[in-house]
């Protein structure tokens, strides 16, 4: 009788203990604790950068410039006091210039240092006839960077967080400002 009642226990437990696992939409929005989350990436993200570039002074810019812009994305710095991947917002970014047709996209620091890193190992192994060719990288025109904060209101069981992302986009060879852009999110959570 007992390794019955224990069986029976074993399996109560492992049944009531079972993990569920659904597949959703990636567009699908959903808060499960009301922080900073992908859906607030992606339409902040969109948002600014059509922004950006549908703006008077930037196709104004592009206008004087006589061709697309190339663009470069920089440090969007997280000063929120939750941890946010801020490097997931800035692909988020560099996507939807580099989907726009109105701008160049040029690689970040990190992959630049990659490239040229390969590109002077094909130096010595790479058939000369195939070899990547150095002085030939696009210089960017404008970079864009920025700050996202957040300030806190909480009070017993509620909470109200906004949001503010800030974004700058600069022009390389004079550092004057062609656009800014602020967008914020305000969040009303209750337990």
């Amino acid at each position: 009788m007992k390794p019955l009642i224990f069986l029976l226990l074993v399996l109560f437990i492992s049944g009531s203990c079972s993990r569920s696992v659904t597949r959703l939409d990636p567009s699908q929005s959903m808060d499960l604790s009301g922080r900073w989350n992908d859906t607030d990436s992606r339409q902040i993200a969109d948002k600014m950068i059509a922004n950006l570039l549908n703006s008077d002074k930037f196709k104004e810019y592009s206008k004087q410039l006589g061709r697309k812009p190339a663009i470069i994305v920089g440090v969007v710095r997280n000063k929120t006091s939750e941890h946010i991947d801020a490097d997931n917002y800035v692909k988020k970014m560099e996507l939807a210039i580099f989907n726009s047709g109105v701008a160049e996209l040029v690689e970040s620091d990190s992959f630049r240092d990659k490239l040229r890193a390969e590109r002077a190992q094909q130096a010595d192994f790479a058939d000369p006839a195939t070899m990547a060719k150095w002085g030939m990288e696009v210089g960017a025109n404008l970079m864009l960077f920025g700050e996202m904060t957040s300030e806190t209101d909480v009070y017993q069981k509620k909470r109200l967080v906004n949001y503010v992302t800030t974004l700058f986009l600069t022009d390389m060879e004079t550092n004057k400002r062609v656009w800014y852009g602020q967008e914020e999110i305000k969040k009303y959570v209750k337990n």
